[in-house]
């Protein structure tokens, strides 16, 4: 059975993209495109490690990741295009395990959900 990865970026060319990446590596991918639609299938489906987005227009990633802190300690990576230190400081002390800056290299991705999927 393949890991799965959720997705959670309110722009669905860049969910689809990392969708096709990670499908062609042999993940499964859960997609959604707002951040209550990501803590539903979060909740559901139980992923084994979620990328998540920042800047959402109905939820912050901010508050989403404090949310899934509080039922799971799933690995989150952020992948986002907030790339100040206060931003990764702040993303890294709130409960991620990672922050990715927007755009990222494809190859680095894979590696990063790859590492944090043999700690978890």
């Amino acid at each position: 059975m393949s890991e799965k990865i959720l997705v959670i970026d309110d722009e669905e060319p860049t969910v689809q993209l990392i969708g096709m990446l990670l499908d062609r590596r042999g993940f499964e991918v859960i997609k959604a495109y707002r951040a209550e639609e990501g803590l539903r299938k979060a909740y559901r489906y139980q992923p084994d490690l979620v990328l998540l987005d920042i800047m959402m227009p109905d939820m912050d990633g901010w508050e989403v990741c404090k949310r899934l802190r509080e039922m799971s300690d799933v690995p989150i990576i952020f992948l986002t295009a907030r790339g100040e230190v206060r931003d990764v400081v702040r993303g890294l002390e709130m409960g991620a395990d990672d922050y990715v800056v927007k755009p990222y290299d494809n190859d680095e991705l894979v590696a990063r959900v790859k590492a944090h999927l043999r700690r978890s």
